[in-house]
């Protein structure tokens, strides 16, 4: 297996406005060189040097989802992967791991909307450590169509998943994380935030919401914009927790055995 796991680059690229390249390379692990992205039509891995000047062109680059990844690479276009991408990219090379931090999943307002994140897990095999889906989704309806699609949904040290970056609903998972994924996929790992960490103002979640609504109406991407705001109204710790949430996470997989 050339390749233990991937991880995305979209958080990075795009979701992290106040983190600058210098607090990246700092706080990223130096050792780590399984990043992926695409760059004018070549799947690209690296670690966080080599990262850094493709970030430095994040207001050209694309936004890959797993649907995206034959056209990008057809058309030799740029971008950073998703959670979703990475996986799709994981699996052409038979890589069993991926990581982000916030995941996709099912709308609150128009269940309809559902992210790739979710048909990327439940199509591939691949398995997916993640922190928790996104705060604006619908958690339950979210879990439910996972477990129901034929995916482990597995909590670190937990056997329920309770919110992102605030805390919300709490919602019964599948089971407790055992240390092991099978190579064969089909698991989703959802190594959680503690509570304690969490921002508690939902006022603060609702604002960044309607600013992701409004960039989302003009044609700009709903995500970023979310994060923007989000980082804007907690003077960038929002940004610094999500950045140490995908670090936990790369450590978490990092130290899992792969089962055949």
């Amino acid at each position: 297996m050339k390749y233990p796991l991937l991880a995305e680059t979209a958080l990075l690229t795009h979701g992290l406005t106040t983190i600058s390249n210098d607090r990246l390379r700092k706080q990223f692990p130096e050792n780590f060189s399984w990043l992926v992205w695409v760059d004018q039509g070549e799947i690209v891995i690296g670690n966080i040097d080599s990262f850094l000047p493709f970030r430095n062109r994040g207001a050209e680059l694309l936004r890959i989802d797993s649907d995206m990844v034959d056209q990008a690479l057809q058309n030799k276009s740029s971008g950073a992967l998703t959670a979703s991408g990475t996986i799709a990219v994981a699996a052409r090379w038979g890589v069993p791991l991926v990581v982000t931090a916030g995941m996709g999943g099912i709308d609150k307002i128009e269940a309809s909307r559902m992210s790739n994140d979710l048909m990327a897990l439940a199509t591939f095999p691949v398995s997916l450590i993640a922190t928790a889906p996104k705060d604006m989704l619908n958690l339950s309806a979210t879990v439910n169509w996972l477990k129901d699609h034929g995916i482990k949904v597995l909590g670190n040290d937990r056997d329920v998943c309770d919110g992102f970056v605030f805390s919300g609903e709490t919602v019964k998972l599948s089971g407790k994380y055992s240390g092991t994924i099978p190579v064969q996929g089909g698991v989703l790992v959802l190594n959680s935030i503690p509570s304690n960490r969490r921002f508690t103002d939902k006022k603060i979640l609702d604002q960044a919401i309607v600013r992701g609504e409004a960039a989302r109406r003009k044609g700009q991407l709903f995500h970023p914009a979310v994060n923007k705001t989000l980082d804007e109204l907690t003077g960038g710790k929002s940004g610094e927790m999500q950045l140490q949430s995908f670090i936990d996470n790369i450590h978490l997989a990092l130290a899992a055995k792969l089962s055949f």
